[in-house]
């Protein structure tokens, strides 16, 4: 069975142990990948995470849809969603 996922906290702390400073300067390095990546991806790029994998937006078309509860079918609007592509390295990594 898979373990809890890392919290941020425990990735600012494991991210400071690797770069071998302080938890507050990991935090700020943090803050800014994740504001980097947000920005980019949500004015309609991509950014690639050498080793992990590709952030990037996808629109997807208007679609019928069907409401669980009542069986009813919905037309849903076009929007956009979050997609990620992990990159084969990783891939490997997990399966060896």
């Amino acid at each position: 069975m898979a373990s809890k996922p890392m919290t941020k906290a425990q990735l600012v702390a494991a991210l400071a142990e690797e770069m071998d400073t302080d938890k507050k300067g990991a935090a700020s390095a943090l803050d800014g990948i994740i504001s980097i990546i947000t920005r980019e991806v949500s004015g309609g790029g991509a950014v690639t995470l050498p080793g992990v994998g590709k952030i990037y937006c996808r629109e997807r078309p208007e679609r019928m849809v069907r409401n669980p509860a009542t069986g009813e079918q919905i037309k849903k609007e076009a929007d956009k969603v979050v997609k990620m592509t992990i990159a084969k390295a990783l891939k490997d990594s997990v399966n060896d």
